[in-house]
């Protein structure tokens, strides 16, 4: 037996060929990874049936920016408004929801269009101890939600470096 008679891909006839694809578990394992892939990445603006139907991928790309003095979380929501979007906050962690509905429907003379299409997107992104809650702000502007979190008094006292002795 040669090696090319173990390889599915091998230079072989058209009916030789295809009778091996069809049998071969790596050729099935390669098709079905490549249709996984596509239908994960179809919802994100690709290609496929997902594509059309989910307005809103339901992962929002976020940044979290901790300084001395406070947590800044920004949150890219396009084709959403602030009355879409619920925003909680908890010592353990920032909750963000948001939803949206769009319906349409349009009468012309010789056709009727209606649509509706329905997203949603959620986040929960965990904050440092000493994040106080009760003084946290948001802003929303342009697709960008900006969530500041001050740091309590506690949670500001500078670290101090400790000198290592010999034992």
């Amino acid at each position: 037996m040669r090696i090319k008679d173990l390889i599915p891909w091998a230079q072989r006839g058209d009916e030789e060929r295809s009778a091996v694809n069809e049998q071969h578990p790596v050729v099935a394992l390669q098709q079905e990874v490549n249709r996984l892939f596509d239908g994960f990445f179809g919802r994100f603006g690709g290609h496929g049936e997902e594509a059309q139907t989910l307005p809103l991928a339901g992962w929002a790309a976020a940044d979290v920016v901790e300084t001395d003095d406070h947590v800044e979380v920004s949150i890219e929501l396009p084709g959403l408004d602030e009355k879409d979007l619920d925003v909680t906050v908890a010592p353990d962690g920032l909750t963000v929801r948001g939803e949206k509905r769009v319906q349409r429907q349009e009468e012309k003379k010789g056709f009727y269009l209606s649509e509706r299409s329905y997203g949603s997107v959620f986040r929960s992104i965990p904050l440092p101890p000493g994040v106080d809650c009760d003084r946290a702000e948001a802003k929303f502007g342009n697709g960008v939600l900006t969530v500041t979190l001050p740091k309590s008094a506690q949670a500001q006292v500078p670290s101090r470096k400790i000198d290592i002795k010999v034992a």
